[in-house]
């Protein structure tokens, strides 16, 4: 692709991320550009001087490399949750927001000459349709990921470890997470940290779109769907095995401190806890409805009493950004640029550590 398509491009994706149209950014730049200007840039009939394109970098929050970055970023069928509710606006910010995120870490990769290899555990399960198969799912994942059934600690890090890219938003509350392929085989899962501002939401979240993402669901409604990724996220989080441990295999009534202690454990919301007993049979429906009745009450549906302390982040990223800078493969304006920050902020961030 030559340079001027390059910069239309990256320069339209750069407008889309921003939420901006043409005449939004021209407004942005203080009149400095004009509207047909830009629209000439992004069909690619121009590309504009050095000094216009830091005023365009600034207007859009990007690094000036940005523009003629060729790392290939194409996302196969994209899943979203609530998408239905969502302005195309808005829907172009969250594409390309991903998109901008993932070229600058599949660039730093191809730099360190790193694979992306994937291997589904689940390619052979099969079609899924009932709670049990999804029970069995789960608990086979844990087994191919020896994470036997205790907790787990980081859901973040434990999938970026695995080769699945995680990519935080900060995006409109109508979003609540998305997955899908890059380039057809670098697996992508997203999660709003406005929707899922809490570390057990975010477990939460992102086992249920790796669920989308690893099985093949049968012929059940969208509903039905959702409700399997919930319950597979459930099992991921609180194996069958362990949740009769800790309460037994039935029960009559729950104490919310010991919904609290397992949470804190677990890292699993009270409400979530309630849902797993329910399913492996601990308790029944009436009780059930009792809990979350109680739930509604207390006001405990967005803040549970008890808060799961966990941390769910991963610094692979930033781990192979500064391999590459000690080893002399990236400059440190070009770590900059991958970090997305100007010379003089990374500088200024990490100078002492080199």
């Amino acid at each position: 692709m030559e340079t001027k398509a390059i910069f239309a491009e990256r320069f339209k994706s750069a407008r889309l991320m921003n939420g901006f149209s043409l005449q939004d950014l021209a407004d942005a730049l203080g009149g400095t550009l004009s509207r047909q200007a830009l629209h000439r840039y992004e069909k690619g009939e121009v590309i504009p001087d050095a000094e216009k394109i830091n005023m365009l970098s600034k207007a859009l929050n990007i690094s000036p490399d940005y523009f003629f970055r060729t790392t290939k970023v194409e996302f196969s069928d994209i899943e979203y949750r609530k998408l239905s509710r969502m302005p195309q606006k808005d829907v172009a910010i969250i594409n390309e927001t991903t998109k901008e995120y993932l070229s600058r870490y599949l660039e730093l990769e191809e730099i360190i000459g790193l694979p992306h290899s994937f291997d589904n555990p689940l390619k052979n399960f099969g079609e899924i349709t009932t709670y049990e198969q999804v029970n069995k799912a789960a608990k086979l994942l844990r087994e191919k990921w020896s994470l036997g059934n205790g907790p787990i600690f980081n859901i973040v890090e434990l999938l970026e470890d695995k080769n699945i890219k995680v990519v935080k938003l900060n995006v409109d509350e109508d979003f609540d997470g998305l997955q899908t392929f890059v380039n057809k085989i670098i697996p992508v899962v997203a999660y709003n940290e406005r929707k899922a501002n809490k570390p057990d939401r975010i477990r939460f979240t992102l086992l249920h779109e790796l669920a989308h993402l690893l099985l093949v669901l049968g012929d059940v409604t969208e509903k039905q769907k959702e409700t399997l990724c919930h319950q597979f996220a459930g099992a991921m989080l609180l194996p069958e095995e362990t949740i009769i441990a800790e309460l037994g295999k039935h029960r009559t009534k729950l104490s919310t401190l010991e919904l609290g202690n397992i949470k804190k454990q677990y890292g699993i919301s009270m409400q979530a806890i309630v849902m797993r007993a329910k399913v492996c049979g601990i308790i029944n429906d009436n009780y059930t409805k009792q809990f979350f009745f109680l739930i509604r009450q207390q006001n405990w549906k967005v803040d549970e009493p008890v808060e799961y302390q966990g941390i769910e982040e991963s610094n692979r990223f930033e781990q192979l950004l500064f391999r590459a800078l000690i080893e002399d493969q990236i400059s440190m304006s070009k770590a900059a640029s991958l970090s997305n920050q100007s010379l003089a902020e990374f500088k200024k961030q990490h100078q002492p550590m080199f």
